[in-house]
């Protein structure tokens, strides 16, 4: 398949600025890749598809507040610093990308906070955009994160056209976020409120856990009209053994097994062993799934509705039938359906 077969018009009133008042009360279109049957429902119905020892698979990665306003020496020049990665505890590094990019070379230095409290110069220029940040702080590293948290703003994408506002660093978060890494929500797991996560538990439904980093490569534009020429950025992936449990003991009893997101279904499809089950990792994952692809683990997946050409939709689409995928993007966007980050959700069975 090429770019130009997920391509699709959205219209700008569909992409959701702010969540639904309550998480699990968002809208969910459920298709049966079995026959392409549709169902329009609300999200918290979902714990009618799910019975005792089926398993959902959820990405416990934390967000961080990745966005960073600072001034330029000298010009006080008004630059934004995305915090991409930490290279480097002890010498505060961090790859990051800045906006205007044209505006910083090496050996600049950026201040940030009312009081110009934390320091950052730029040392190396790895990317047209990116930039390797050292952070002059003094005190200790516990401090130096939390100057990060007080002056760092949820990283909302850029197509949501507002400021960010408090509620925001609670609500772009999954309740059950543990581990802090990610620069970009999990966005189907928002939908899970604790008491529906309660009710599925009280079911009898198994909630394993993996953890991988969300990093903007996954929102990278797709440039390339052969889908295979395309590379992922790499992002960090961890399995610990009690999810290769859960996940192969409802492999063996053929139960549901659903990936929460795209984020776990390329978790899962990057730490498969040679008789198809699901074996622990701690490393790195750049493995990019578009059709045609055989999944090994998940029969199930919940996922938002996502960008024309992304890779997120081609992953999307090689779980279920092209066709049906785009019919059922084609009925969302009829039904007026909420897109992206804070959008409404899509249960594939």
């Amino acid at each position: 398949m090429k770019l130009s077969d997920f391509n699709f018009e959205i219209p700008d009133s569909l992409l959701a600025q702010y969540p639904t008042p309550d998480r699990d009360e968002s809208r969910l279109l459920v298709l049966d890749r079995s026959n392409g049957n549709i169902q329009h429902l609300t999200f918290k119905d979902i714990i009618n598809y799910f019975d005792e020892d089926d398993v959902l698979v959820l990405n416990n990665t934390k967000v961080f507040p990745a966005r960073l306003y600072g001034n330029k020496e000298k010009t006080g020049a008004r630059i934004e610093v995305f915090l991409l990665r930490e290279l480097n505890e002890e010498q505060r590094l961090w790859d990051v990308l800045v906006d205007p990019a044209r505006k910083i070379r090496i050996g600049n230095k950026l201040y940030f906070g009312d009081d110009e409290s934390l320091v950052a110069e730029v040392i190396d220029n790895t990317t047209s955009r990116g930039r390797t940040l050292r952070f002059l702080f003094d005190g200790a590293y516990s401090e130096f994160r939390l100057k990060l948290h007080e002056l760092g703003q949820t990283p909302l994408p850029k197509y949501i056209n507002r400021d960010v506002e408090d509620g925001d660093r609670e609500r772009y978060q999954t309740i059950y976020a543990k581990h802090e890494g990610a620069v970009a929500a999990p966005t189907a797991g928002l939908h899970f409120s604790k008491h529906l996560l309660k009710r599925l538990e009280i079911k009898g439904v198994n909630l394993a856990e993996l953890t991988l980093h969300v990093g903007l490569g996954t929102f990278n534009p797709v440039e390339v009209e052969d889908l295979s020429k395309h590379k992922m950025d790499s992002e960090e992936l961890i399995i610990e053994d009690k999810a290769v449990e859960f996940v192969n003991t409802a492999l063996f009893k053929k139960k549901r097994i659903c990936a929460v997101g795209t984020t776990v279904m390329r978790g899962l499809e990057s730490s498969v062993s040679s008789i198809q089950r699901l074996k622990p990792h701690d490393g790195w994952t750049h493995k990019f799934i578009f059709p045609p692809h055989q999944f090994s683990i998940a029969n199930c997946m919940i996922t938002n509705f996502h960008r024309s050409k992304s890779t997120l939709l081609m992953m999307v689409s090689a779980f279920a039938d092209h066709d049906m995928v785009m019919n059922a993007y084609r009925e969302a966007i009829k039904e007026k359906y909420r897109f992206y980050s804070y959008g409404d959700a899509m249960l594939i069975i």
